[in-house]
Formats: structure tokens, C-alpha cells, sequence
């Protein structure tokens, strides 16, 4: 029998607002220019939001604008936001790799999303809890294995946090949605005080939560502020993309897909998949990162559009 846990927050909670910052700025440089190459990292909270980066582009939108847009005009914005390193760009200029790293994809069969259980269950609550009470918020959401006795997974514990909720009420809309053995709601109490009154955040810091939940390892690299040159971001994309052609093709239950790259490399020095337990090499597709942005047609992406909810599972290409 394995239990299994996963959790999920709303786009209100401080890392996410972060999150949601450096794709808008993302986006801005994108929307003036196609070809910019932009790393934003980002830290808000008590009335301050920090932007740091490197950016090279044609167009120097106004990041004071889009920051106040979003958190409102009582904030100081600070950015700091330089040219991205020569040394870097030689590398990427000729079509490699911005960085190295190693790329984890995956997909399952258990979902429709082709996601854990776990993880599309906290994130469907939060989801369907945000509707009632747009604040910052928290699921999490425990699973039983199903066995010989009990049949299909079961649900044994849900935690919800929200703010701005009576734990009554919030319950009651709890159970409405999910079926659970227990339920702790609001366990340390019923709060008024969330997003950047309570906390601080930063951009890249819900990195589980982006990707499968705990249960399914990553790479490491965060997704939000950076662009397509950037294979933390379009590299996972692209190892989701070929998880799920694969876990269709040969009507598998699970894939993982792994990718690693080399600063300024057009091609990853490991390109695996393992179907249901068995390893191959990945063949037949195009990994430079131009090739990734043509296929995934990420020139058409809105960043900002991918960074609340999770980044598997929506409908966008690598899905």
C-alpha cells in the first residue's frame, strides 16, 4: 500500500504573485520583441517588489507600470535589469543552450491530465476554492493506494488553507468537492493577513508545485522570467511534451523523460526515456532550442498564462 501527498496554492499566495510578475515582464519584452532573451528573478512582499536579471532586447517596456499593475501603486519597485553576459550570448548565438542543466519530464496514465492522482486532486480544489474565495490559499491532498480489499485509490486526508474563510463555511464547500476521511481546515486557525501583507515571495520557489508534485523528481531549474533560450524552462516543456506522445503511442502507464544540455550547445548530452520501466533513447525529434521553440510554437505562448495553475495538464503544446 503507498500513500501519496501533493499540494497546491493559489495565484494569490506570494511565490506566485512573483511567479506571475516575471512572466508579465517576460511577456512585455516578447510582445516587442520576439527574439529577447530575458532572465527576471523577483522577490515582493510589505509593499516592495525586487526585479534582477539580464535582458537583451530591442524594447524597454515600462516595468515599473507592469509591476504596479499588478500589485497596486502603495509598492517601491527596484529593478535592477542588466544585459544578459557576452560570454553567454556567443554561446547562444549560434543556437545553444543558455545554460546546462538536466530536464525531467513525465506523464501518467491514472489522470485525464496525464498527472498523479495527488497532484491534480490538490490543484482541482484550489482551483474550485479560489472560485468561492480569490485569496491566498493552500491544498493538500493525501492518497491511499488501492488494494485487493479497498478497490481504487481512496483519499484519506485533505488540508485547506484559505484566507478570509470561516472554517465552517469553507469546510462545507470542501466536502462538496472532495470526499476525504479527514479534513483539517484552516488547522492553525482562521486568518485574515495573506499575500505580500503576511509574506514575502519569490519567483521560482514553487518549483514542485509548477511541475508533478513531490513524488515525481525534477530537474531543478524554475521556469518563470526566462525564455525559450533558457532549456530549464523549454527544455521541460519539450520532456513533458515527448513524455505524454509516448505514454500514448505505446498505451503505457507511466513515462519519464529526462534531458540534459551544455552552455551553448544546440543538442542535450542525454536524451532518455523510460516506459514503463524500460530505457531508451529519445529519437525523432528536434531538442535545440530552436528547434523546441518551432515545435512547441512557444513564440505564440503568454507566459503569464502558464505560471498560476501549474505548467501540465492545461492544454497548452507540450501537453
Amino acid at each position: 500500500m503507498a500513500i501519496r501527498t501533493a499540494e497546491f496554492v493559489s495565484p494569490m499566495h506570494p511565490d506566485k504573485i512573483c511567479d506571475f510578475i516575471a512572466d508579465s515582464i517576460l511577456d512585455a519584452y516578447l510582445e516587442g520583441d520576439k527574439d529577447s532573451r530575458v532572465a527576471v528573478e523577483v522577490m515582493g512582499g510589505h509593499n516592495l517588489v525586487t526585479i534582477n536579471g539580464e535582458v537583451t532586447s530591442k524594447v524597454n517596456p515600462d516595468i515599473e507600470k507592469i509591476v504596479k499593475d499588478i500589485v497596486g501603486e502603495n509598492f517601491k519597485i527596484i529593478s535592477n535589469i542588466v544585459l544578459q553576459s557576452p560570454q553567454i550570448a556567443q554561446g547562444v548565438d549560434a543556437g545553444g543552450a543558455g545554460d546546462q542543466g538536466i530536464m525531467k519530464g513525465y506523464a501518467s496514465s491514472a489522470t485525464a491530465e496525464y498527472l498523479p492522482l495527488e497532484y491534480t486532486l490538490a490543484r482541482n480544489l484550489c482551483q474550485k476554492v479560489f472560485e468561492v474565495y480569490p485569496y491566498d490559499g493552500k491544498t493538500q491532498v493525501t492518497v491511499v493506494d488501492g488494494d485487493p480489499q479497498h478497490g481504487e485509490a481512496r483519499v484519506k486526508t485533505v488540508v485547506v488553507s484559505f484566507q478570509n474563510t470561516k472554517s465552517s463555511e469553507l469546510l462545507e464547500l470542501v466536502k462538496g468537492i472532495i470526499e476525504a476521511e479527514e479534513y483539517l481546515i484552516n488547522p492553525s486557525g482562521e486568518w485574515d493577513q495573506g499575500g505580500f501583507d503576511a509574506d514575502t515571495g519569490l519567483s521560482g520557489r514553487k518549483l514542485v508545485v509548477d511541475n508533478y508534485g513531490p513524488e515525481v523528481a525534477i530537474g531543478g531549474g524554475s521556469f518563470s522570467g526566462k525564455d525559450y533560450t533558457k532549456v530549464d524552462r523549454s527544455g521541460a516543456y519539450m520532456a513533458r511534451r515527448i513524455a505524454v506522445d509516448l505514454l500514448l503511442k505505446h498505451e503505457a502507464k507511466e513515462v519519464y523523460t529526462k534531458l540534459a544540455y551544455a552552455i551553448g550547445k544546440k543538442e542535450p548530452v542525454m536524451a532518455v526515456a523510460v516506459v514503463d520501466g524500460v530505457e531508451s533513447e529519445i529519437k525523432g525529434y528536434d531538442l535545440s532550442p530552436k528547434g523546441i521553440r518551432e515545435y512547441l510554437k512557444l513564440s505564440e505562448v503568454k507566459y503569464k498564462d502558464t505560471c498560476t495553475w501549474g505548467h501540465y495538464g492545461r492544454g497548452f503544446s507540450w501537453n
